[in-house]
């Protein structure tokens, strides 16, 4: 016997098709029927029905059984369905060239009801191939909570060739925790190849939330020719179905059922969709929960416990807890502040203008006051108005258990949920926010804030996450955190004025689990607060404004950049340079001081850098102007790697000066494509930041399987300008100039200090920043920022940054002190005065060198001939006196040759004691003889001293013993 199937050939030219007989088996088969006419191309049957190939004719599914007429569903993943594959795209080489088969192990991995991608850095592809004989469509259901992995979804030709599709049907958006989304695309006719594709962008220590994908469906097959069976859990009553329904609680069923059968439910249970029974375990403490009732007429309220639902567990059997008795009933926790209880069983809001503290009756607020609008939520008898709880599980849509979160009297806590990886969610929604009158037309950075306080205690991988979602476009984490924690507060500030809703959502473990064994695992909200909502009731009066006006006692608003004087109650501009802060109490106090080296904008919202700088140590002022660097510096440091060889880089974009418009721009090109363009351009979108400093991830697109760059994981670094200063610590932030060694220390480094208000898990004060600014002629004047050599992510403890910006433009501006003047040599009477820097020129701008100057002189010819001259005259003269001297000494020599010839000579006479003029002498034939002298002045002071006032003369005793001479002196 030949058995055989019918299929259709493939469509003609003319759109005709032919019915032929295939044989099971491969070899000689005889008898077949004979090729007959078939349906034509386009040919469908209605949901419910399958085209009889024997026949061709559409026919009623049977009960049990499912179709979709011209579509296709896979919503059983027990194992992967036929035609699916999972395909990990090889990374990149990591820096020692070993890392390209880390990816084997990457795969999606079916969960029963859904499949699970790849938690790590990985590019993993799900792939299923279509071929539709006209234009259909394909839809699916997600979960995709964690930005941390990118996925997309996107279609291919046969040519392997990607088909146009909008970048919003391309990269998925996220959803919230344990929500799913439902994601459709149209297709075109022909083949189809589908890809879903998911990658890390950085994994670091943190779990990886995997993305979930359910449900199936493609439609545009043209014909089905048979029907799906209902999988386990599922059922179809009647014929004709398109689709299959879960089995009720307590009853199960198994493949292509028609009915549900039930369990016994004395000893057996079964949730929903279940495919089989399962004994009830005796029941222990972490099957039930306590809460406290509401507030009755007497003010009384109580702990009450109660069974969670539904109730699988058994308490007549050995071991079994059992429940314990309600407690005693205690008064009721004050109402929350803004609230008044009146005698009343329920808390009631204050009405508008009027204000209490929670435990005093609603009182107006006194004149040139106005009511603060805002929660307060510090006790949890019941959950507020606007507050609401959930429970989501990853497989399920909801939990079995009926709240998220309990109250508990003075904190709100997570419940119990039906399994372990449930995600526990918690919500709070305000419309909008409303400055105080006073404040109402400043365009401040800060609209309102929100601030909770809370623990978390754990004995698994539990996670905490705070997300906001915004003007309902996406919800985004704000804040998370792992395993326990001690009771702290948090705050985040709302910079825009938009309506938004405040989630937490409390998940006891990542890992799929169907049981609860760590229930105890709990998470606890003490306080949560928000200011200036616009639904918001009061709790306190601040100063308001009044008007000018005589006996005025409406409050106006005060002009920006304005505080209220508390003792006038009008407005008072802040001081120069000094900014207002909003959120304080008014008065001067108000008006913070800016930092060194910045000055306020002239709303007196914010302090920043005008780029010039001065600096004055000693005698010496230094002045800079940093407007050469340019408005926005980047860097882009690395190549870093992953430990599976994922190369990314870091992206720093930096603002020195200027006010709100020359602000660093960093956006996220994945995970916020709902936004136009021209928002994103503007840095606009929830995840486009917009500040002095921020920061980026980037990954290649090569080795990845992208067509471009993905950048992605955008944060604040700074959004607070400290001052900037030579000095290395500001504010409690220190520079550490041991990073980078400085070669000369004529012009000294300028420190920029920056700081972002926003406290992370890590950093509870903030992140913070330095620029220094080092003088550097040989770069160019926009300069090149780096890091730290150590520190290669910019950061060395993850709270503080350092960067460094060398530059030329970092020189200080050019004075007279940074030249000198250069004296050329006396040409033709003419000489030239030349002005050069000073090497190495270490300024910028500023003065300009002088002209060259020429100026007349007198050469060295001159000189030279006045010198010898000079030179002549004086030898003349000297020659002239010698002979003068030399000849007056001959004459001397001679008179003393003949006085002493004279005094040889023998007198014919006796000698005498003296010798006088003879009578008959001649005048002539003495004057040989005769010396006259003038007494020295040793010879006057020994006059002087034996007071001889008339000696005139002294005598002389000769040698000879017969005649003397007289020497007059």
């Amino acid at each position: 016997m030949c058995y055989y199937y019918y299929e259709y050939t493939e469509c003609d030219s003319t759109g005709s098709r032919w019915r032929v007989a295939i044989p099971q088996k491969t070899g000689a088969c005889t008898g077949l029927p004979d090729p007959v006419r078939g349906t034509e191309c386009t040919f469908s049957c209605e949901a419910g029905e399958f085209l009889e190939m024997s026949a061709q004719e559409c026919t009623q599914c049977a009960a049990g059984s499912y179709s979709l007429g011209s579509g296709i569903r896979f919503d059983q993943w027990d194992s992967m369905p036929a035609g699916f594959s999972s395909l990990a795209t090889s990374l990149e080489n990591g820096p020692r060239g070993d890392d390209r088969l880390t990816c084997n192990s990457s795969s999606w991995v079916p969960q029963g009801n859904y499949l699970e991608s790849n938690r790590d850095e990985c590019t993993v592809s799900l792939i299923y191939a279509v071929h539709l004989k006209k234009q259909g469509s394909v839809s699916f259901d997600y979960q995709y909570p964690d930005n941390n992995l990118l996925f997309e979804f996107f279609i291919q030709n046969d040519q392997c060739q990607e088909m146009d599709q909008s970048t919003d049907t391309k990269w998925l958006k996220l959803t919230n925790h344990g929500e799913w989304a439902t994601h459709t695309v149209n297709l075109k006719s022909g083949t189809n190849i589908l890809y879903w594709r998911t990658g890390g962008v950085l994994m670091g220590t943190k779990v990886v939330k995997p993305v979930l994908l359910k449900n199936v469906q493609i439609e545009g097959v043209a014909y089905t020719s048979e029907c799906f069976p209902c999988k386990p859990g599922m059922f179809s009553r009647v014929p004709g179905s398109s689709m299959c329904e879960p089995c009720p609680r307590d009853t199960y069923s198994g493949h292509g059922a028609s009915s549900c059968t039930p369990c016994n439910t004395s000893t057996q249970y079964a949730a929903e969709g279940s495919a089989a029974c399962k004994d009830r375990p005796p029941c222990s403490k972490k099957d039930y929960f306590q809460f406290h009732t509401a507030c009755d007429h007497e003010g009384k309220t109580q702990v009450i416990y109660r069974w969670i639902e539904p109730k699988i567990c058994l308490e007549g059997v050995t071991g079994a807890e059992t429940l314990p008795p309600s407690g005693e009933r205690e008064p009721c926790p004050p109402c929350n502040p803004g609230f008044y209880n009146n005698d009343t069983a329920t808390c009631s809001p204050c009405p508008p203008g009027t204000y209490s503290d929670g435990m005093k009756p609603c009182k107006q607020c006194p004149a040139s006051t106005e009511p603060t609008l805002g929660y307060e939520y510090k006790w949890w008898n019941i959950l507020p108005s606007n507050m609401k709880t959930s429970c989501f599980n990853v497989g399920n849509s909801k939990c079995d258990s009926m709240n998220g979160w309990e109250v508990a009297g003075d904190h709100i806590q997570s419940g119990t949920g039906s399994s372990d990886n449930d995600y526990l969610i918690l919500n709070i929604h305000v419309p909008g926010f409303k400055l105080p009158t006073s404040m109402s037309s400043h365009s401040g950075t800060e609209f309102g804030r929100i601030t909770f306080e809370f623990e978390t205690v754990c004995t698994a991988d539990c996670e905490l996450y705070f997300m906001m979602d915004v003007n309902r476009k996406s919800t985004t984490v704000v804040e998370s955190w792992e395993r326990s924690k001690t009771r702290q507060t948090y705050t985040h500030i709302m910079t825009k004025n938009a309506s938004v809703s405040y989630t937490w959502a409390f998940q006891r473990t990542n890992q799929p689990s169907d049981i609860r064994r760590y229930v105890n695992d709990v998470a606890r909200i003490y306080s949560i607060s928000v200011s200036n909502a616009v639904d918001g009731v009061s709790s306190g009066c601040r100063a308001c404004a009044l008007s000018t006006q005589p006996s005025s006692s409406t409050c106006v608003p005060c002009p920006p950049g304005h505080y209220i004087e508390t003792r006038t109650s009008q407005c008072t501009e802040c001081p120069p340079n000094t900014y207002l802060v909003s959120h304080t109490t008014p008065g001067p106090d108000a008006c913070k001081p800016c930092g060194p080296g910045s000055k306020s904008d002239k709303d007196h919202t914010r302090c920043y850098s005008d780029c010039h700088f001065t600096h004055t140590e000693g005698n010496t002022t230094l002045t800079f102007d940093f407007s050469l660097l340019g408005s926005v510096g980047s860097l882009m440091n690395g190549p870093s790697f992953t430990s599976k060889g994922t190369k990314y880089f870091h992206h720093f974009n930096i603002s020195l000066c200027g006010e709100q418009g020359q602000l660093a721009v960093c956006r996220d090109n994945v995970t916020d494509l709902s936004i136009a363009d021209s928002q994103r351009e503007k840095g606009e979108g929830a995840n486009a930041v917009k500040t002095f400093i921020c920061q980026s991830t980037i990954i290649p697109a090569s080795g990845r399987g992208f067509h471009t760059a993905l950048s992605s994981q955008s944060i604040n670094l700074a959004d607070t300008f400290l001052g900037a200063t030579v000095d290395d610590t500001l504010n409690g932030i220190r520079a550490r100039p041991e990073l980078y060694p400085q070669t000369s220390k004529k012009v000294p480094d300028v420190n920029f200090y920056f700081r972002s208000l926003e406290a992370t898990s890590s950093c509870e004060s903030g992140r913070s920043a330095v620029v220094t600014l080092r003088c550097n002629p040989e770069k160019s004047t926009k300069g090149e920022l780096s890091v730290p050599s150590q520190c290669p992510a910019g950061t060395c403890d993850g709270c503080t940054f350092h960067f460094l910006w060398e530059s030329s433009g970092a020189c200080p501006t050019c004075t007279e002190r940074d030249y000198h003047r250069i004296e050329g040599a006396c040409k033709g009477g003419h000489q030239d005065l030349l002005y050069v820097w000073t090497e190495p020129k270490l300024c910028m701008g500023g003065v300009t060198l002088p002209e060259k100057k020429t100026l007349p002189c007198e050469g060295m010819e001159f000189w030279i001939r006045l010198g010898a001259g000079l030179g002549a005259f004086t030898a003349v003269m000297l020659v002239s006196l010698t002979c003068y001297f030399w000849k007056k000494n001959k004459r001397l020599e001679y008179k003393y040759s003949r006085l002493v010839m004279s005094a040889n000579k023998e007198c014919e006479m006796p000698g005498a004691d003296s010798c006088a003029v003879m009578e008959g002498e001649n005048e002539g034939d003495m004057e040989d003889e005769v010396v006259y002298t003038k007494p020295s002045l040793l010879g006057k002071l020994k006059a002087i001293a034996s007071k001889v006032r008339d000696a005139k003369y002294e005598n002389v005793q000769l040698n000879s013993s017969h005649s003397k001479a007289l020497v007059w002196s």
